[in-house]
């Protein structure tokens, strides 16, 4: 009987594990996931590239449908089509990244409740700004926004401590997220100052746009040939002109939002990016769509979540951080030292302000040149 028993039992276990193995299977093909790119492309090396690439390994590791679709311009009603699209393609996990989709968001996202939308740096405000109301909560939408001050005070804590003390901010757009980016350098930077003692100095700009073209590497010209040492290029595809113009002296560059030192240095010249303040755009994409798979969306739905550091003894846990791999560590500024002060941004030793309400940065032992728009 016992044996009888055993046996039972143990079919029992074969029979539901079978029964779930099913289950779930139909539920992944059930899951179909497309990316809408927001006025880049999949190729811009920044924003719209990391997340097409985490969204099709991810599908293709887990044997999802995927695809992404590009808008043919850059406007809300060309961003919607593409939604419409993808949607009326069968599609019903959407993933968009950038602060761009949120007039997208407020105008699809009620009017097809069943689909998972995932929005990458899409802010309250935005949301808010958009449906023109006080606060925005849609129960199919989760939005992911960062503490891009975190990574941007690393990006100029790091440069000072490796030595540099002639430095440059080349942003793209005056959004939130950029001016995060660069008021966080401009702390870092001080912050470093204050340890080393070192006189430093930083010249300040936006590009006006999130591309490099002849105007703005003209006055990257003007910048490294008159002693800058690194700049700070912030906003997709806007490091073409920091890049082009620190290669005419043996200059270097800082990236942003993903590790970008293949990218530039493959163009540019090896060795010129000494490091890049990046924020977890792949580990978000990667987080949602396992939890969608998993059955556990509502875990996610309707929130925004603003993500910085979780772990203060790992620094490679964190959705901001420079790269371990990549960056040019040298004996003032080690990989250690990097720990280090994450451990202390971790436990609120050191704090950074993310108030972008001011017109300008200020600092107090960095001599800032504020120049405005290049453009």
């Amino acid at each position: 009987m016992k044996k009888k028993g055993f046996f039972k039992m143990m079919a029992a276990m074969v029979v539901a594990a079978a029964a779930l193995f099913t289950a779930s299977a139909v539920y992944a093909d059930d899951i179909k996931v497309a990316m809408i790119t927001d006025y880049g492309d999949i190729t811009d090396q920044s924003f719209n590239q990391t997340t097409y690439e985490a969204s099709k390994a991810f599908s293709e590791a887990h044997g999802l449908e995927f695809t992404y679709y590009k808008p043919e311009g850059d406007s809300d009603a060309e961003r919607v089509a593409m939604i419409d699209k993808a949607i009326a393609d069968g599609y019903n996990v959407v993933i968009m990244p950038g602060y761009a989709f949120a007039g997208a968001i407020v105008e699809t996202a009620e009017m097809y409740p069943d689909v998972k939308f995932v929005a990458l740096d899409v802010s309250e405000f935005d949301l808010t700004s958009a449906a023109g109301t006080d606060t925005y909560e849609q129960p199919n939408v989760f939005s992911a926004v960062y503490q891009e001050e975190l990574s941007g005070f690393m990006a100029g804590y790091a440069a000072v401590k490796m030595g540099y003390t002639k430095l440059g901010f080349l942003g793209g757009m005056a959004v939130p997220a950029v001016i995060r980016y660069g008021y966080g350098f401009v702390q870092g930077a001080d912050f470093a100052a204050a340890e080393t003692g070192a006189e430093v100095s930083m010249n300040y700009a936006y590009g006006n746009q999130f591309y490099g073209d002849a105007d703005i590497t003209a006055a990257m010209d003007t910048w490294y040939q008159g002693g800058t040492e690194v700049v700070f290029a912030c906003g997709g595809g806007i490091f073409t002109s920091a890049a082009e113009a620190a290669e005419k002296v043996s200059g270097k560059v800082i990236g942003v939002d993903v590790d970008q030192k293949a990218t530039i240095d493959g163009q540019f010249g090896e060795g010129m990016t000494i490091t890049s303040a990046m924020k977890g755009l792949g580990a978000t994409v990667d987080t949602l769509l396992q939890a969608i798979v998993d059955g556990k969306w509502d875990e996610y739905a309707g929130k925004i979540e603003n993500l910085g550091i979780v772990s203060g003894d790992d620094p490679t846990l964190n959705y901001v951080q420079i790269p371990m791999e990549s960056t040019q560590w040298n004996d003032t500024f080690t990989q250690d030292d990097y720990k280090a002060l994450v451990a202390s941004l971790a436990s609120g030793e050191i704090t950074v302000s993310n108030d972008t309400s001011a017109e300008q940065p200020t600092a107090e032992k960095v001599a800032i040149n504020f120049q405005g728009n290049i453009k």
